[in-house]
């Protein structure tokens, strides 16, 4: 991938053809930030850079063999981890074992999240992590020569999600890492990460994309016409994942929405049974989902409460989030926001923590029973 082909970012992008040209490459850096923004395009256009054959001043060439390769991902220079399942077929699985799903993911979409990765790969219970058996591969990898570049690129996406014990046994190769190899970590969430990685890599905070590159973009790849980039824009939040999301309105964008909907319609009428077959069906979903679900609804009741201040440009919800929320925002108030935000934020670490889904749901669907009541 070719910076060119990456979204706004002109600052990141200019500093980091600046660190290749005065030959101040770090061994390990860290981009980070929140999720749909571009860094694994950045991550991917900084590694072709690095090792085009005939880079064309502020961008690679796109032409010579390493490139060709790098558009393709399968340079034997470039190694990839990212978080995977156990299935049925795969019991102790490692980025390799699903590096075909990978590669044809990343080059039909490269703006992406983490749900939308594991809905490719067709997961179902399970919580993606980067598994202990995930270290051996990479310090075998790494420790074997370059084969054509000068450079050996890691890249780690999500290591947050990596197992303590993968993690420990990383660090001495990002300590001291085998001659010319560059890991580039790629966070959503660098809070999460051990500390001990964190310490050890240059962190690159990489910020929201700015309204009018999304909007610039969204023009690009679906013709929508100036205004609508706009608006779209605007409640993307600097996220283009989540505006293509929107514009394309996403299955689970939906299926979030109409079941934020029925929990709250359910809670209120009090209708115990509903809430139990909705308590059924979210425990029924896979855990990254259910996380999503929750992350889905603190926005909602954000927004809600935001409504409530009667000042359009605060507020970031799509025609029909709004049409709901003219109805429902006035039951956000003082008096349960807070307790609100804390329950669902409570509910999303204990289905992190593995906690029984149903009994999770269920408790959270007696909570808000209550705090709607909160007048």
């Amino acid at each position: 991938m070719k910076f060119s082909e990456v979204i706004g970012h002109e600052a990141i992008k200019k500093h980091l053809i600046n660190m290749v040209k005065e030959n101040r490459v770090s061994h390990a850096q860290l981009l980070s930030g929140s999720e749909g923004i571009g860094k694994i395009p950045l991550a991917l256009a900084f590694a072709q850079y690095l090792n085009c054959k005939d880079r064309q001043g502020d961008d690679s060439c796109g032409e010579c063999s390493s490139c060709k390769k790098y558009a393709k991902l399968i340079h034997p220079d470039l190694h990839f981890v990212f978080p995977v399942v156990k299935t049925s077929k795969v019991s102790s699985p490692v980025s390799d074992s699903y590096l075909a799903e990978w590669r044809e993911f990343v080059l039909s979409n490269k703006y992406f999240n983490i749900h939308q990765w594991f809905d490719f790969l067709g997961a179902e219970r399970g919580q993606g992590l980067i598994y202990s058996q995930e270290s051996q591969e990479i310090i075998k990898k790494l420790s074997l020569k370059t084969f054509e570049a000068d450079y050996k690129v890691m890249i780690i996406w999500l290591p947050e999600k990596m197992h303590v014990a993968a993690a420990n046994k990383l660090l001495k190769m990002l300590e001291e890492p085998p001659a010319g190899t560059v890991f580039l970590l790629i966070s959503d969430h660098p809070a999460n990460i051990l500390g001990t990685i964190l310490s050890r890599a240059q962190q690159l905070i990489i910020p929201r994309l700015g309204d009018e590159d999304i909007n610039q973009a969204l023009q690009c790849q679906y013709g929508i016409d100036t205004e609508e980039g706009k608006r779209l824009a605007k409640l993307s939040g600097g996220n283009y994942v989540a505006a293509k999301e929107i514009i394309e309105k996403s299955e689970e964008r939906t299926f979030f929405f109409d079941r934020f909907i029925n929990l709250m319609r359910f809670a209120y009428a009090r209708k115990l049974f509903d809430l139990i077959a909705w308590s059924d069906e979210m425990n029924a979903q896979s855990k990254e989902r259910q996380k999503n679900f929750f992350h889905y609804a603190l926005r909602m009741i954000r927004e809600n409460f935001i409504m409530n201040l009667h000042d359009e440009e605060l507020v970031y919800l799509t025609p029909e989030e709004e049409q709901f929320s003219v109805r429902f925002s006035p039951f956000i108030n003082d008096t349960n926001v807070l307790e609100l935000t804390q329950e669902l934020s409570l509910a999303h670490s204990h289905i992190e923590q593995n906690g029984n889904g149903r009994i999770i749901f269920m408790d959270l669907s007696l909570k808000v029973i209550m705090l709607l009541k909160q007048q």
